[in-house]
Formats: structure tokens, sequence, C-alpha cells
């Protein structure tokens, strides 16, 4: 989704801190912008300050320093229901002694709507999720899935601009969870409502997102769009955190604009794109992403490295192989191969030249 960035934010944290005790910030110092209309994802491991910070844009939570900023108004000191805000938790939070309209009406109650738009926007909110049939029944006459799509068309009926969703589809499969994600992407874009959004799983972060706010120990570590955080992670935490990853450790042996000269621990010499290391003789971790490392010595480029590699495991996976190779001192260097006709298979003990682009290899900090 293209940024103008002289647009006025939505969604403003400016400079905003929370800490339970007075001692320890569990979120430190964060500014954030959300644009009208984005699906902004807050990723990261648990602990990590990204439900606090939704927390706090709802209202359930105080900033204990700084402003959260709704459509350029301060929404510090207004509580939670005068904010307008939908949400949706991972528990659904239905009334169980309520029928389903009766749920979906009570948001349109508190505000005082008469009754023929409540049911109007009632049947509305569940066409939109498809369970227009549904309106007699209780929550308790529902699957999960039913459910999650109850609570989603109750955070819509008042029609809200901006909607929290807290790890909504943590309780669902597999199947219906992938199938889920994709539903509420395409409400969420359809309706233009602007989205904030919960989750640990970075597989459902970089499915579902416009942009991605990789948090760890109370900051944001990165924050782009999918495809950027995982071609492009700006640290080893990102690099880590986000899809699958390969790390080598070395020392930065020569520095320069787009090459970085790494010595590896076990001796051998590569190049790769400096993104996050300064001077030579610093310490660094090299990322390579599994699917960027070719076993087939010809199909490498004239500039790519080769190294001599050990076959631990060769698993088939269906649509790929998955080979598990000990790579200069790491037991744990996975590549990614496409299942095709070609497809040589390894035996482990078998020893074999691996070997990436320069361009595809990050030296990342230590």
């Amino acid at each position: 989704m293209a940024k103008d960035s002289q647009a006025e934010a939505f969604v403003r944290f400016n400079r905003v801190q929370k800490s339970y005790d007075g001692e320890t910030l569990v979120v430190k110092d964060l500014n954030l912008e959300i644009p009208k209309g984005e699906f902004l994802t807050m990723l990261g491991p648990s602990g990590s300050g990204k439900t606090t910070c939704l927390m706090m844009l709802a209202g359930f939570e105080t900033a204990t320093h700084g402003d959260i900023m709704l459509n350029g108004v301060s929404i510090n000191n207004i509580p939670p229901h005068k904010r307008g805000i939908g949400m949706v938790f991972q528990n659904y939070a239905l009334f169980p002694h309520m029928t389903v309209a009766e749920n979906l009406s009570f948001p349109l109650e508190v505000r005082k709507l008469e009754k023929s738009v409540r049911e109007e926007k009632v049947a509305r909110a569940l066409d939109m999720v498809e369970m227009g049939g549904f309106k007699g029944r209780r929550p308790a006459q529902l699957s999960g899935g039913q459910q999650q799509r109850i609570a989603l068309a109750r955070a819509l009926v008042f029609e809200p601009e901006l909607v929290l969703m807290d790890e909504p589809l943590g309780a669902l499969d597999k199947q219906l969870r992938e199938k889920m994600q994709f539903e509420i992407t395409a409400l969420a874009h359809r309706l233009g409502i602007t989205v904030v959004y919960v989750t640990h799983d970075q597989t459902e972060a970089l499915t579902m997102s416009d942009r991605v706010a990789v948090f760890n120990d109370g900051r944001i570590q990165q924050l782009a769009t999918p495809d950027q955080l995982y071609e492009e992670p700006e640290n080893s935490f990102v690099a880590q955190f986000i899809g699958e990853n390969n790390t080598l450790n070395g020392v930065v042996k020569e520095l320069k604009s787009d090459i970085a000269t790494v010595k590896l621990d076990s001796g051998d010499i590569i190049d790769c794109k400096p993104v996050n290391v300064s001077e030579v003789g610093e310490r660094t971790q090299v990322s390579i992403r599994p699917e960027r490392v070719e076993l087939n010595k010809s199909k490498l480029p004239k500039k790519a490295h080769t190294l001599t590699a050990e076959v631990l495991e060769f698993i088939y996976m269906g649509d790929t192989f998955r080979t598990r190779l000990k790579v200069a001192g790491n037991e744990d260097f996975i590549v990614k191969t496409r299942n095709s006709s070609n497809q040589v298979r390894l035996k482990p003990g078998e020893k074999v030249e691996i070997g990436w682009s320069p361009e595809c290899c990050r030296a990342l900090d230590a």
C-alpha cells in the first residue's frame, strides 16, 4: 500500500512508555504512525510489549508517558467505550445468555440507536461474515469458527473506523485459521477500515498485513512490509524471528559500502551484504534464507561462494525437500529445494558443494 508521508496519521503513538511497577518499562519510547485504511500487525514473542500497546490504544491500559492520538485527537483520557473502536479477542467475549442478534445489537443499544436502525445494521453485519441464518442461536450452539465470525461482526456492527484484534484466530484449527486470515483481510480492505492486529504467529503476520511492526523487549525492531521484513531483515532478531533462517558466525575482515568480507569461525571466507556492521574486526552473524542456498553447483552464478557441506538429513515434504547439513561448523544449516523431476535424493553422510549469491547473504549484528 503506497503511503503519503505528508498524510496525517490516523493512529499515532508519540513517545509512549508503559510501566506496571514504576521501574521496568514494558513499552519503551514507542513512536508509530498508522495511516487510515492500513492493516498493521504487531508481531513479537510473549512479553515483547505488543499486546500492551493494543490495550493502551483500546483504553484498557493507560500510558505511563507519551500521547496516543486517534484522528489527530489525544485519546489518553477518553474511556474505552467512547473511543469508537471495534475489538475482537481470542476468547470471542460473546454474551452466552444472548442470541447472536442480541450480541450484535448490544453495542448499538449502548449508542442509543433506534430499533429499526439496529435491526438493519445487525442484518448487514451478519451478511458480511456469511452468518445471516444464525440470528436466533446462542453462542453455545455455534462452532469455534462461527463464534469467531460473530465476534468479528459485533466489532464491525457500529461501523468503526478502527478495529483492534488480539490473537483472534489462536483458538482455531490450522485449516479454519488460514481461511479466516484471508476472509478478515479481504473484509478489512473492502470496508476500508484500519486494523491493528496482534499475533505471535509470523505466517499470519506475513499473509495478512500491509505492514508489520516486529516487537522485542518493548521496542519496535523493524517496521516494514512483509516482503521487506523477510528479504531484508535489519538485525539478527528479525532475521531469526521471521521465517526460517541460517546463521554463520564470524568476524568482518574487510568492509566496503556494498560488500563485507567475513572470515567465519570455521576459517572459510565469504562476501556478504553489510547491513548491521560498521567496522573491521567486528563480530557478525551472517544470515541466509534456506531457499536461497543452491545444492547444485552448476546452477550458481559466477561470483557465488561455495562451501563443502555434509548431509545430515534429507526429508521429503511433498512440494519441497528439506536438507539439513553441517556447514562451517553449523549442524542445523537448512536448505529448501522445490520438488522437481531432476532432484537428486541425497543420503546422510554425503559431501556436497553448496553455495549462494553474496547479495542473498546479510552481515548482521552478532
